[in-house]
């Protein structure tokens, strides 16, 4: 085996009982550190002082790492405006945070026929959380919910934090969606109605 110092040197290739014997000479340890190598690779070392520094590094990158979670919000497709805007602000909340946001919109009944409403809504969320967040992932209608998740954008909330000095007046938002999915139920049954006649 290639044996190799405490401070880097090289005492070229030995037998392992000629590099147990000279560990032991320097009052060390002899340490494995690359096995597959022709001829393997052994270092004299403090094996104690490693595991200290070893552990001591991992604890540094563990400080130092950001865990993003993912906070999940529930929407149907007949939330009322004030609810709207209040899960909207927290949304933008979480992504302040640097949190991931999961929209869940959930149909009950027969609001599964009117999936456009639901479209609509996300489109809406998108379109809210543009100067902070990207799209990850969009699905259609599984099952009886629409998923959206979202993330935040670095790029775009910076932007965001320079014209946070020149407030915008914010466009003024359609009218809430409840009274468009009543809208469609009442379209829906006068095109049956004409059927049947």
């Amino acid at each position: 085996m290639r044996v190799i110092g405490p401070e880097g040197e090289n005492f070229g290739v030995m037998t392992s009982r000629d590099a147990v014997f000279k560990a032991q000479q320097m009052d060390m340890d002899l340490v494995e550190i690359s096995p597959t190598a022709v001829p393997p690779v052994c270092k004299i070392i403090d094996y104690g002082k490693f595991r200290f520094q070893e552990s001591k590094r991992k604890a540094e990158a563990k400080r130092n790492q950001t865990v993003v979670e993912v906070k999940e919000m529930v929407f149907r497709p007949g939330t009322e405006e004030h609810d709207y805007q209040i899960k909207l602000r927290k949304i933008k909340e979480f992504l302040a945070d640097g949190n991931k946001a999961k929209i869940n919109l959930r149909f009950r009944g027969r609001e599964t026929t009117h999936q456009e409403i639901g479209t609509a809504m996300l489109d809406r969320l998108v379109a809210d959380t543009t100067e902070v967040a990207k799209v990850d992932f969009r699905s259609g209608l599984e099952g009886r919910f629409m998923t959206l998740v979202l993330s935040p954008d670095k790029k775009s909330a910076k932007k965001l934090d320079e014209t946070a000095a020149k407030p915008a007046a914010a466009p003024a938002p359609d009218g809430p969606l409840k009274d468009s999915f009543a809208t469609a139920i009442a379209e829906k049954a006068a095109k049956e109605a004409k059927e049947v006649k």
